[in-house]
């Protein structure tokens, strides 16, 4: 059984950091692209960032790139979103997500998903 469990969200000020983590069992994390996904109370769920198995490429939405940075670490099954320089429209749970295809934006073509984890940016 896949699962993906995120953590380290909370809350934050504006202009502050936050990291999240996804933690991945059940499947070769090696294997799988991830990527995070983010929802806000009325909103659609929309593409954060992705990274694909390697490591060596990653995708980001236009609103976070030089803000949010993607990572992975492969020996220990987790990916990782770095968060700097929040606002308060950064709001909103944040979601892991893994497929075993390349790198996609749409969130309907990943396979797997996480519970998601809160982030909340106080103004």
């Amino acid at each position: 059984q896949v699962q993906l469990v995120e953590s380290g969200g909370g809350l934050v000020q504006a202009g502050g950091s936050l990291r999240v983590s996804c933690a991945v069992s059940g499947r070769p994390f090696s294997m799988s692209t991830m990527g995070w996904f983010r929802q806000a109370p009325g909103s659609e769920r929309e593409f954060v960032a992705a990274i694909d198995w390697s490591g060596s490429l990653t995708y980001y939405a236009d609103s976070m790139k030089g803000r949010f940075t993607i990572s992975r670490d492969n020996a220990k099954s987790t990916v990782y979103l770095q968060m700097n320089s929040l606002k308060p429209e950064d709001t909103a749970v944040y979601y892991c997500a893994a497929r075993g295809g390349l790198a996609s934006l749409r969130h309907d073509e990943y396979d797997y998903w996480g519970q998601g984890t809160q982030v909340t940016v106080s103004s």
